[in-house]
């Protein structure tokens, strides 16, 4: 049985009653809030797995939601914007949004994102091999890291995109081999949305986030992970 709870928050009840169904059909549960305070009480209360939530809300926006989200919570986040907002892409990116989706939307579309989100979320075992190395420890196991052996808390993507770097280190990896490698090979989405995710994970863990030193860019080219083996 699918225990899986996903959270819709949207103003708009035809919205609400699609992607309910959709989701239905696939077996999850969904919880339903139209406004941001009512999404921050269902969310603290009964602790979805995932959450697709809108940008434009009446009275406290999407990003403000998410943002108070971050302060206590870690639990998946899909956006929906509008096309023409770019800056609400950025932004919620920023904020820690794991992915977005631009309304029109397909509901196939979004079901393929809940899907992809929580599949990353859940593809590490506790077999998987700890990677230590002299500033990083990457535990895929428990989903944790450790800079200098201090915790560093990461969002389910940013976790994903560490992990998929250090696990490759030495080696340039292209935004299209991180999407594939994170995202899935369906994803749909811009590729751009990898170079928001990596400026917050050197956030977390670079000395210096401007001139970073475990994550470096190879213009033109990609990402590479760099910190030296233990």
């Amino acid at each position: 049985m699918n225990n899986t709870r996903i959270l819709v928050v949207d103003d708009e009840p035809i919205i609400i009653s699609t992607v309910q169904a959709y989701l239905e059909r696939e077996g999850y549960t969904v919880l339903a809030a139209s406004d941001g305070p009512t999404a921050l009480k269902v969310a603290s209360t009964l602790q979805p797995d995932l959450i697709v939530l809108d940008v434009m809300l009446p009275g406290m926006d999407g990003i403000e939601v998410l943002q108070q989200l971050r302060q206590k919570s870690h639990v998946c986040v899909m956006l929906l914007t509008a096309k023409t907002d770019e800056m609400d892409k950025i932004v919620g990116l920023t904020m820690g949004a794991d992915d977005y989706l631009t309304k029109p939307f397909s509901p196939r579309e979004l079901v393929a994102r809940v899907k992809a989100i929580l599949r990353r979320g859940r593809s590490a075992s506790a077999d998987d091999s700890v990677l230590t190395f002299r500033h990083l420890r990457v535990d895929p196991g428990a989903r944790r890291v450790w800079k200098d052996h201090e915790p560093v808390e990461l969002t389910s993507i940013e976790f994903a995109l560490l992990y998929a770097l250090a696990q490759r280190r030495g080696r340039v990896l292209s935004r299209e081999q991180l999407i594939e490698q994170v995202w899935g090979y369906d994803y749909y989405g811009d590729e751009r949305v990898t170079d928001v995710h990596i400026w917050r994970i050197r956030k977390k863990i670079e000395d210096d986030p401007m001139n970073p030193t475990l994550i470096t860019t190879v213009r033109g080219a990609g990402y590479r992970f760099e910190d030296e083996p233990a």
